[in-house]
């Protein structure tokens, strides 16, 4: 990864949201950013300046004046842009400018409950962690072109609506903490397993999912069970990280996994925060599913692990959270348990929600393959190559379809 690319994953969440805030303008902001970064790819074949995250941001923020100058209202706005940009010292020279964190900010306006749920999650994404239309799209299971359309309405919405850029009063938080949850937990996971590109881990979108959640839980009067529980799962899924993949970027299941690699401090911090939450109030969805995070790194070796108890949690968070995602997952755990047998009716129950979905095919497959049944494993195998984005999961998907073909 080139360097300007490695200051695209690290900067752009907190640059964009930087710029709208001084903009109040979406796409303003990306556009300018996204000029910036263009111009970035020109002029730093010798390598970057010395503060590249202002060198950016100044460069963002001259597009957008130049934009703002080309539209025929300029003059009406030019006093407006004074006070929405103050100025800051030319990018390339400027080694101490910082660019302001606006970074939950963002999150809040992306999250308000005047959108949808599924604009909320988009655009965070969009926003803060600049994942392409088409990445996330892979992510929603829909079409680029119904999600660039879901896109430019949120947007719209935001500007028509006069949707405030803040973090939300005291009072005003409880009754928006689940969609923003949901949305840190999204991040999470585009970090933990990425929809697109080589590597299957993008440890910035992690961290930055798990900062928020830092931040967000500080904000609280009150602790609250869930957003305690939710990071303590992203803490516990996290501290495995350095197991995942081998030395060249392969993916390493579970099973396989070297857990002498795994973060026992961050695991620790992890079930802590579970243990309190699940004290505090009653059993949420995040709380469970970090139940099951936490049980898998009980177990010294990978054979010691308590499947039995991990198929009922999954069967408490289904009642909790009835999804045929969350159904997959059970019926992994029911494989484990009890037998590729007893899973396989559960999962081929989920072919018409799942069809499109790559793990539903992957799946589908390895219980298959336990069976014996090689030839439709080849066949789910080949679906689920098909359908993964990620080439990690491309270079495992292929090295099982080839096992059970030579089998």
């Amino acid at each position: 990864m080139t360097e300007l690319e490695e200051c695209f994953r690290a900067e752009w969440g907190r640059l964009l949201s930087a710029l709208i805030r001084n903009l109040g303008d979406f796409d303003l902001a990306e556009e300018a950013l996204q000029e910036a970064f263009t111009v970035a790819a020109r002029e730093w074949s010798q390598g970057p300046p010395r503060n590249p995250s202002a060198w950016l941001y100044g460069t963002a923020r001259h597009k957008a004046i130049d934009t703002l100058r080309r539209r025929q209202r300029f003059e009406e706005k030019q006093p407006e842009l004074a006070l929405r940009l103050p100025e800051t010292p030319e990018p390339s020279l400027d080694e101490e400018f910082s660019v302001p964190d606006e970074r939950l900010r963002l999150i809040f306006t992306c999250c308000h409950p005047a959108l949808s749920a599924e604009s909320q999650v988009a655009l965070t994404l969009r926003t803060l962690c600049g994942l392409t239309t088409e990445e996330i799209a892979s992510s929603f299971m829909v079409p680029a072109t119904t999600m660039g359309q879901r896109l430019a309405r949120a947007k719209a919405k935001i500007r028509n609506a006069g949707i405030p850029y803040r973090v939300p009063a005291a009072d005003e938080l409880p009754d928006r903490l689940d969609q923003v949850m949901t949305v840190l937990y999204l991040v999470f996971n585009e970090g933990y397993m990425s929809s697109r590109g080589e590597a299957l881990i993008r440890e910035d979108l992690c961290l930055e999912a798990i900062r928020l959640a830092r931040l967000l839980r500080s904000l609280l009067s009150e602790p609250d069970a869930e957003v305690d529980a939710l990071l303590g799962l992203m803490l516990i899924h996290d501290a495995r990280r350095a197991a995942r993949i081998d030395q060249s970027g392969n993916i390493v299941l579970l099973p396989k996994q070297d857990r002498t690699l795994w973060d026992r401090a961050k695991i620790q911090e992890g079930c802590t925060l579970v243990k309190n939450a699940l004290r505090r109030d009653r059993e949420g969805p995040y709380a469970i599913e970090a139940s099951i995070a936490a049980v898998h790194t009980e177990a010294a070796r990978a054979e010691d692990t308590d499947w039995l108890q991990i198929s009922l949690l999954y069967r408490h968070l289904y009642d909790l959270h009835p999804t045929p995602v969350v159904a997959l997952n059970g019926a992994v755990a029911v494989s484990m348990a009890y037998g590729p047998a007893c899973a396989l009716p559960l999962v081929e129950a989920l072919e018409e929600d799942l069809a499109d979905y790559h793990l539903w095919h992957a799946t589908h497959a390895d219980l298959l393959r336990r069976l014996g049944r090689l030839d439709e494993a080849a066949v789910h195998y080949s679906r689920a190559l098909a359908l993964a984005g990620n080439e990690a999961e491309q270079r495992f998907l292929s090295t099982r379809l080839a096992q059970v073909r030579s089998e």
